[in-house]
């Protein structure tokens, strides 16, 4: 694939030091961008769900047959990392015309120049590829549930143009996998998922509030809506009633999948975190937003590791 230019210019909010920009070669590199290689939090965010998922229903797998578990877990991770960049490719075709008018988006590649619409079309393509090698790997129940989710994805960048709350339909879909994993080892669905996956809706409606808080000016100067805009400065108070609903649903699908107290000590410990982001944050401050958005990624690990230590105890 043939780029439109040589310079490779550096995402506005990668990571610092991202092995994108040192080690990668730079022919992919834009590829690398789009598939937002050089921001690793939103696949840990798409992640995070399914692995809980599977920890849940898979408690007694975990001692019974651990390699099967982390083959789960190794598979879900290839997948949460092809559709995510799949995700953002489609969405930045989609937004091409809105990215390069926000300062924080005109980097990424379309907007810069880097890649050619067709292109990032073909590199769609593949990436979607790898995601359905990934799900055919699971059961027919498992696969239909996550085929489901694509009307989800189809819609979603369309959402900011129609609704201040294109949040919570990021959060509907970006949450798909506590589903899927779940019917990956079950075959079926119980109450104990739908409530772990209408949590997480709210979990995303609190992270990704935050996040847009980055782009709120250049959003309301463009026309793009978010929740960032329509909470304004009530963002914090309706914080904690999206991660205070989002916390309750922790305990409720524990409860229903019958986990022991580890789980309920580590569930404890992810709302504490929940709450200091809630009180860490200055929405004003776009390097503050984008740093307590990132501690999702160690607020997953205590949920899930808390989830595997229980199931010694079992």
């Amino acid at each position: 694939m043939n780029m439109l230019q040589t310079d490779i210019v550096e995402t506005a909010d990668a990571v610092d030091g991202s092995w994108v920009y040192r080690n990668a070669p730079k022919s992919i590199r834009p590829y690398l961008k789009l598939a937002r290689m050089d921001r690793p939090v939103g696949t840990w965010l798409l992640l995070w769900p399914c692995w809980w998922s599977l920890a849940l229903a898979g408690q007694s797998l975990v001692a019974d047959d651990p390699l099967y578990f982390a083959y789960l877990l190794v598979i879900f991770g290839v997948g949460a990392l092809a559709m995510r960049g799949a995700g953002c490719t489609y969405n930045d075709i989609i937004d091409r015309d809105f990215d390069g008018k926000v300062e924080r988006t005109k980097s990424r590649p379309i907007p810069a120049g880097e890649v050619t619409i067709k292109q990032a079309w073909a590199f769609l393509v593949f990436q979607c590829l790898v995601g359905l090698t990934v799900l055919l790997q699971l059961g027919a129940f498992a696969i239909g549930v996550g085929l489901a989710s694509l009307i989800l994805v189809a819609a979603y960048p369309f959402m900011k143009r129609i609704t201040y709350w294109p949040q919570a339909w990021l959060g509907l879909t970006f949450n798909w996998g506590a589903l899927v994993g779940w019917a990956t080892i079950e075959g079926a669905l119980s109450v104990s998922p739908l409530i772990l996956y209408f949590g997480c809706l709210f979990w995303t409606l609190g992270y990704d509030t935050i996040y847009a808080h980055q782009d709120k000016e250049d959003d309301a100067m463009v026309g793009v809506k978010s929740t960032a805009l329509a909470l304004g400065v009530n963002t914090k108070q309706w914080l904690w009633v999206f991660y205070g609903i989002f916390t309750i649903s922790l305990f409720l699908s524990g409860l229903l999948a019958n986990v022991g107290v580890i789980y309920y000590i580590s569930a404890s410990i992810a709302g504490l975190h929940l709450g200091r982001q809630i009180m860490s944050v200055d929405i004003d401050n776009p390097d503050n937003c984008l740093k307590i958005f990132r501690s999702n990624i160690f607020f997953g690990w205590i949920i899930f590791t808390g989830l595997i230590a229980d199931t010694f105890l079992i």
